[in-house]
């Protein structure tokens, strides 16, 4: 074996064993671990690639706060007629408010998906503070068919990660 090899397989066989650990721990738990590995990784490539300590802690931190915000999504399943009508209601009415340089800027931010609030039912987890779907900017209609319960509501304007939709927070569109 290649003795550059062993490290690398070393490092991957730890980080399978602690993802494989994680399984039974709660979206806050997640959100603390991932957040932390993501920013202690960003932090030390963006070390190693020139930026200075400073940078590098503030590269990390910022990195470690979007990947903790991500993992607060406590359950996923199948929107019901009335979740979806809600959600398409409230996004076509989002959108349709926003001027054209809003669009435009939305746009070369590269934020294609919105995330609006749609109501609870009898699928959505107790836990849930808001039932949330995703809505396709370019297309104009939902995206899939699935309604995110959050344990904790993104505020208004942050992005967050559903699945593998990034998508910009807008709460109930109004």
């Amino acid at each position: 074996m290649n003795i550059r090899t062993t490290p690398v397989v070393a490092l991957a066989t730890s980080i399978a064993l602690a993802v494989a650990g994680c399984e039974n721990m709660t979206p806050g738990e997640n959100a603390a671990v991932f957040g932390s590995g993501a920013g202690i990784l960003a932090g030390s490539l963006a070390r190693a690639a020139g930026a200075s300590t400073g940078e590098s802690i503030a590269i990390g931190a910022a990195t470690g706060a979007i990947v903790g915000a991500t993992a607060y999504i406590i359950a996923k399943h199948q929107a019901s007629e009335r979740q979806r009508k809600i959600a398409e209601q409230r996004a076509r009415v989002y959108y349709g408010r926003l001027s054209p340089e809003k669009k435009v800027a939305l746009k070369k931010r590269h934020v294609r998906y919105i995330a609006v609030d749609t109501e609870k039912d009898e699928h959505t987890s107790p836990k849930a503070k808001k039932a949330v779907m995703v809505w396709d900017t370019q297309s104009e209609s939902v995206a899939g068919n699935d309604v995110y319960d959050v344990q904790s509501t993104p505020s208004v304007g942050s992005t967050a990660k559903f699945d593998t939709y990034s998508a910009e927070y807008v709460g109930s569109g109004g």
